[in-house]
């Protein structure tokens, strides 16, 4: 909420001013994440001794607009890698200018993207690996079955919307939305019993999100500079001290206030401004990390994750889940000029995000993975890619089981048996095993996966092994 000046304040009797400080915790998705709810937040508060008293923390890096990955780890052998340029035509990676790496687990030679020289070295050094062709899917999905019409598919393939939210949320979504992170806090709020004061499991540094949005659990809001706080009442000034203890004397007369919303409303509001002082403090004591971090957006970003998993004693947590995240993936124009620019940001960031886990003694408690939309297609439109489906991630992390290439690796060919029409790639690893395999890592037991992802039963391998 942002106080404009000292005569609009004046003006407002007591129900106004509350009814503008709800309206305010309810409305703007950083303040509401931040403030609304907060005593539904699910943390991990553990007592030592717990099946959960190691720490572990996950980090969703979401590449909005949709990565064409099928440039960021190219086939290297001959046949391969000619079926490739064939289908990409000048949107083609020059085989020359990829950075190769031998998987250990598979005879074939990849490469990366000339722009991802530190995930190549991430990759040799068995601390990232690469999940081929996922994508979101409701049940395994052939060629002929796609073009039949007889698979039952995700809604609205191929839109940015959509499919970002069934990324998130892995599921049809009907009344109350919630993504899989979230549904997990509410799954180990439920399992962990503490009469501690609680912290967000989950925590987000790219604004509220489906993904980390429980049924009881909504994500903590934090910016890369730190938490958010009531702006106007900092004690900078008389005028803020005053505005300050206006605010105070409110919140504390809801206490016995009739109407159970007020008094719930000052409940919400007290936590919210005491772990707002607590985090802010915690940080603002915090010893510099020597790494160093790209100051790109994203670097940003990872850089303020960093130092939120520093305080995690502070803050008695032991499980979390970050989001953050990078625009600029929608390459429909200039995608060759612009990749380089995309890739180079990503790679860089991701590289001193694992140097500070390694700073911090934590490589093994925390492992970080990339979402988008869709991949892309394999044609060029003239000057770039459209919308598709399946594509490649990444996984990273020193409990990772890296240096290796995980699912099955698609035919890139026109018309081949993993094109829908048009180079749109059918996923051959869905987004539930995906999640599933992350889950189970955190601490997830596989009796409770399948209330997570609803779709997990219809696959096979519900583990896909990238988890050490």
């Amino acid at each position: 909420m942002t106080i404009h000046d000292d005569e609009r304040l004046g003006a407002l009797n007591r129900r106004e001013f509350l009814r503008q400080c709800a309206c305010a915790a309810v409305g703007g998705s950083a303040f509401a994440a931040t403030f609304g709810q907060l005593q539904l937040t699910s943390a991990a508060v553990l007592p030592p001794g717990d099946a959960f008293d190691d720490y572990r923390a996950m980090v969703c890096v979401f590449l909005f607009g949709g990565n064409d990955s099928a440039n960021m780890f190219v086939p290297m052998d001959t046949a391969a890698y000619d079926t490739y340029a064939a289908s990409r035509q000048n949107l083609a990676v020059a085989r020359s200018s990829l950075q190769s790496v031998n998987a250990t687990n598979v005879t074939e030679s990849y490469g990366f993207h000339p722009s991802c020289s530190e995930m190549r070295s991430l990759f040799a050094n068995g601390n990232l690996a690469v999940l081929a062709n996922v994508g979101t899917l409701l049940q395994p999905t052939t060629r002929q079955e796609y073009l039949d019409r007889t698979a039952n598919l995700p809604p609205q393939l191929f839109s940015h919307n959509d499919q970002t939210a069934f990324w998130q949320a892995l599921r049809k979504t009907s009344g109350r939305k919630s993504g899989w992170s979230g549904r997990m806090a509410d799954l180990l709020a439920n399992r962990i019993p503490s009469t501690e004061q609680q912290f967000a499991m989950n925590m987000s540094l790219f604004g509220t999100n489906l993904l980390q949005t429980g049924g009881t659990s909504v994500p903590y809001n934090v910016s890369s500079r730190g938490v958010t706080s009531l702006r106007g009442m900092g004690g900078r000034n008389a005028r803020e001290d005053r505005r300050k203890r206006a605010f105070d004397k409110l919140l504390d007369a809801s206490r016995t206030s009739s109407d159970p919303f007020i008094r719930e409303f000052g409940a919400v509001q007290r936590r919210a401004r005491d772990s707002v002082e607590r985090i802010g403090a915690a940080l603002d004591a915090l010893t510099p990390l020597n790494t160093t971090f790209p100051t790109s957006r994203l670097g940003e970003q990872l850089n303020m994750v960093s130092r939120l998993i520093q305080i995690r004693s502070t803050l008695n947590v032991r499980r979390q889940v970050f989001f953050v995240g990078m625009g600029g993936f929608d390459t429909h124009g200039a995608q060759l000029a612009r990749q380089p620019d995309l890739y180079q940001d990503l790679s860089s960031s991701l590289n001193a995000f694992y140097a500070a886990t390694v700073e911090l003694g934590l490589q093994d408690n925390v492992v970080t993975f990339t979402n988008s939309d869709f991949g892309r297609t394999l044609t060029s439109n003239g000057d770039g890619s459209d919308h598709g489906w399946g594509g490649h991630h990444v996984i990273m992390g020193g409990s990772v089981d890296g240096g290796k290439l995980y699912g099955t690796f698609p035919t890139l060919e026109i018309k081949g048996p993993d094109d829908t029409r048009g180079g749109r790639l059918i996923p051959t690893t869905s987004a539930d095993q995906y999640g599933a395999t992350l889950a189970r890592w955190f601490g997830v037991p596989d009796g409770d996966l399948n209330s997570i992802f609803p779709n997990l039963n219809n696959f096979t391998t519900r583990s896909l092994g990238f988890m050490g």
